[in-house]
């Protein structure tokens, strides 16, 4: 769909305060947010927020941030052209190599190594082609948790692509439940099950949190991988506790490195305590246990 980029000019201190808050204000939308230098001898950033869908509301919510400043600048507007951004952007990308995953396109089929598990997974809508610190730093933390662990019923919360729930039943062979609230995800996602020939164990189904029925009929889980964001992860942390089995491991990422404790936190809380993190880039990929 046509997306709209909104974006301001801003110097010094309070084009960085304004851009660490639209950050906050629009974290949990995942709206792309940028932040570039335009002139480095005066100090100036330009600060841009893309909304595919209703650009007014983000105007609005803009401008309502925006308030602390005593002269905010005036927002302008650019409409971009229909372009499939995912797949234009990762054109030409070669395969990522995570753990026991070769995840690739396929115009490199059949190049996995020895003892590699290959996911073909096509730059589409839907996130997660592995080359996203948070989806390798998940596919690591598979790799080293299944083998040890033996799972027997796994969830993939907000699978995008489907890639980690691929990954866990091509390693584990046990049935996994794939759900996103995105109904496009989930189309994509049922393609690439299809494609990586993983339909026998992995079921993708649109459900928003854990208020669809599906939830209550499969769990629990002895195994959950929840690649969001942190503030929807932590307002998660009871109904994760209520949907892992006792014993079970938790993956968590979409969380920034300064997030880190605040997560960790909001699942002690709920009875977990934390096993490691991988750090990949400047995202924590979290292990957790009940």
């Amino acid at each position: 769909m046509p997306q709209t980029r909104l974006f301001f000019r801003s110097s010094g201190a309070l084009a960085r305060e304004a851009y660490s808050r639209l950050e906050t204000e629009f974290e949990e939308d995942g709206l792309p947010l940028a932040l570039i230098e335009i002139d480095e001898a005066q100090d100036i950033h330009e600060i841009s927020v893309y909304a595919p869908e209703h650009p007014d509301k983000a105007m609005s919510r803009m401008r309502a941030v925006m308030s602390f400043m005593a002269d905010a600048p005036k927002i302008a507007v650019e409409e971009l052209p229909e372009i499939d951004w995912v797949s234009y952007s990762l054109a030409g990308l070669r395969a990522v190599r995570s753990g026991r995953f070769f995840v690739h396109g396929s115009h490199e089929r059949g190049e996995q190594r020895p003892g590699e598990i290959p996911i073909e997974i096509e730059a589409s809508l839907a996130f997660g082609t592995g080359h996203h610190g948070t989806t390798s730093g998940c596919l690591e933390m598979i790799s080293r948790i299944i083998p040890r662990e033996r799972p027997r019923n796994a969830l993939d919360l907000g699978t995008g692509s489907a890639v980690l729930a691929i990954a866990i039943a091509r390693l584990a062979r046990i049935p996994v439940l794939a759900t996103d609230i995105d109904p496009v995800a989930v189309r994509v996602a049922r393609e690439n099950i299809r494609l990586n020939r993983a339909g026998e164990w992995v079921e993708a189904v649109t459900a928003p949190g854990f208020h669809h029925p599906i939830f209550a009929h499969r769990r629990p889980f002895d195994l959950i991988v929840a690649n969001i964001l942190a503030r929807p992860l932590i307002r998660l942390a009871p109904a994760m506790a209520h949907h892992l089995s006792p014993g079970g491991s938790l993956i968590l990422s979409g969380i920034l490195d300064r997030q880190r404790r605040q997560v960790i936190a909001g699942y002690v809380g709920q009875g977990f305590r934390h096993i490691t993190t991988l750090h990949r880039e400047e995202w924590v990929t979290i292990h957790m246990k009940r």
